[in-house]
Parts: structure tokens; sequence; C-alpha cells
């Protein structure tokens, strides 16, 4: 079927609108009609280059929701008309990954920069209307009206559901949340450092002050940002990281936090190493945020590394097994523990993309959401 979508044709570059051919969807796939997408940092990497795709065009998003419109045969489970929301990482739930807990390492991940179908590297869903085949960004291509995904991908959920702020619940609020709750390991009593406050950012917020923490060290330059993190339960909002780590010292006797989450925009590995040192003995460095793939180094000192046994542990969609923590997450959200509506700033139309990263870069969202 016909449809339109925002793709990036070289890197860097920028989305423009499309019109696209949509497959109908094969065994163990869906075709989805879109109602929302978020506008998230990483799909920005790919504009720039720092985070490299196989194939050009691709049509960009990964955070989003939407509800089916056709099941593919022999696929049990779906049904026209359902809501689903996708995970941007799949799960097969067969793998070593999958089967221990780690879905959101599920070795179907591995294409998840290919564009084409996980099985097949020269079947694409997507195409131009001269044929030109599309890749889709981790496998789903939010940013386009209509998509067809993999079940692996898709999570169903309740026909009440409002995607329009639920759509969060793919990429920003589990990554957050979880970069404090299974990756940070955030505890009763904590003291918690968290360098950047945009839509992961305020998640993490979110995640550490559920988690029990007693105070929530929020740095960001932008002072709209560092107020919405006051919103959500950040008890102390500050301009630059050094005035963080003296605050996270002066809680704890010099010794420094016990957790550290880096959700800055465009990671280097001078935040890095700046997290390290805001942290005490034993404390834990999460590193959630993106950069240029290439960039090579983290300036940490080995003896301090050695002797105060710190530990830096990435973290890829916050440590989560999607399939139970998205809906998790939504009852969360739905009994009002979770905020997801007050980070959405401001709603698009997908002509509009451009603009909402322009507002992203220029600290007026959290999170900028297309309405289709």
């Amino acid at each position: 079927m016909k449809s339109r979508g925002a793709i990036i044709r070289q890197a860097p570059g920028k989305f423009e609108i499309a019109d696209l051919l949509v497959d109908d969807p094969r065994q163990n796939e869906l075709r989805v009609k879109m109602v929302a997408s978020g506008l998230c940092h990483s799909d920005d990497h790919m504009t720039t280059g720092d985070l490299p795709v196989a194939v050009y065009p691709v049509c960009g998003g990964h955070e989003g929701g939407g509800i089916v419109e056709a099941v593919g045969p022999n696929t049990p489970g779906y049904e026209v008309g359902d809501k689903v929301i996708f995970s941007f990482l799949p799960a097969c739930g067969k793998c070593r990954w999958c089967s221990t807990g780690h879905q959101n390492l599920c070795d179907l991940g591995a294409n998840a920069l290919l564009g084409a179908r996980w099985d097949d590297p020269t079947s694409f869903r997507l195409q131009l209307e001269d044929g030109t085949p599309v890749g889709q960004a981790l496998g789903i291509s939010t940013f386009a009206e209509h998509t067809t995904v993999a079940v692996d991908s898709a999570i169903k959920v309740p026909a009440d559901t409002p995607l329009e702020k639920a759509c969060l619940l793919g990429c920003a609020a589990g990554t957050g949340w979880g970069s404090a709750v299974n990756t940070g390991g955030v505890r009763a009593g904590d003291t918690v450092l968290i360098l950047g406050s945009g839509g992961i950012g305020a998640n993490a917020v979110q995640g550490a002050v559920h988690a029990g923490a007693a105070r929530v060290i929020v740095v960001d330059p932008v002072a709209f940002k560092r107020d919405v993190a006051l919103s959500v339960g950040a008890t102390h909002a500050v301009e630059t990281v050094e005035e963080g780590t003296a605050l996270a010292q002066s809680f704890t006797n010099g010794q420094g936090a016990d957790v550290a989450i880096v959700t800055v925009g465009v990671i280097t590995g001078d935040h890095i190493g700046q997290a390290f040192a805001g942290v005490r003995k034993q404390g834990t460095v999460v590193v959630t945020a993106l950069g240029n793939a290439t960039e090579v180094g983290i300036p940490v000192p080995l003896l301090e590394l050695i002797l105060f046994e710190k530990k830096i542990k990435g973290s890829l969609f916050g440590s989560s097994n999607p399939r139970a923590d998205i809906p998790k997450l939504l009852d969360l959200y739905q009994a009002g523990i979770l905020k997801l509506d007050e980070l959405i700033t401001t709603e698009y139309a997908l002509d509009d993309i451009n603009q909402g990263y322009e507002d992203m870069h220029a600290g007026r969202n959290i999170r900028g959401v297309i309405r289709f």
C-alpha cells in the first residue's frame, strides 16, 4: 500500500517526507497504522552520522504506537484493531539472552541497523515508488504513517491505552527508568546524580525516585529542563556537573553519589569521566547516552577504578525486558505514578519533523511527539 514517511537519504543529512510503498505483512508480521511517535535523539544521531545504518535511504523512528490494520497469515495472537506499542529492540523469546531475562540483548538486535527483515538482508518492507529499497530504523520505522513490522517488535496493549502518550514507553520511559532501577540498581536512601534531563533523563529521575532514592541531583545547562526534572521528583537541579558532584559529596560526608547516570544528548568520554569522579567507592556509573560510534577512550584514573572498586556499566533500553516491562510501566502510568503527559512538550505533524528536532537542539522540548 502507499504511505508517507520521513527518510534520510544520506548522513550527514536531514529528514525529508517521501511517498513510500509498504509491504503487506508476511507470517509473523503486522501492518500498523501509526498513531504517535516520539522524537528521540537517537534518530537525530542517524542524521548526523554518529549512528551509521547499513542502507540509505532509511525511514527513521523507533519510539511509537499504532493500531494493527493487517495481520500476516498464520500469525496468532493479534487481530485487526489491536493497539500495539513498539519495542525498539526485538525479543525473539528463544535466544540465550531472552531466555535468561535479558530481552534487551536479544540476538535479533544484531540486525537492528540493517534495515531489512531479520532473516533476509535482501528483503525490505519499505520502498520508494520507483522500487528503491528503504531501510527501516530498528526494524520498525515509526516515522511512517503505516509500517510493517515483525511481531518480535510489537507489544499488544489494552484497547483504552492512550497511544499519543504511551508511545514514550517504546524507548524514553523504559530506557530512563530502567537506567536507574535495573542497570543502576538504585536503592532506598541512595544519592543519585543524573547528567542530562531530556526525555531519557527525566525518566531516570522518576525511576530513581520510585526506587527510593533520598536525593536525586540533576545536572542540565537548560533551566527549563531543570524545572521539569524538579517537577517529576528531582530533589535538586543544577547547571554544571561540578555543582552536582559537590552537592552529592555534601550529602555523603564527602564520598559522592551512589549512582551516576549519564543521559546527555551527545556523549563523549569526558562525560563518563566526570560521572566517575562524582561517585563514591563501589559507586556505579550508568552510561545510557549515545555519541559518535567511532569515539574511543574514557579519561578514568586506573588506580581509582581499581582501588575504589568503582563500576562503569552500559545500559541498553535500561536493561529492560520489554515484553514484561512495557506493560508494567503502562500500569504505573495509568496508576498516576509514572508521568508521561508532563514530558510531552510539543506535538508535531509528520511534515514538521525537522522543526521538532530544531526545538530539541534548542532545549525547548523534553519530548516532542509526532501525531499522525
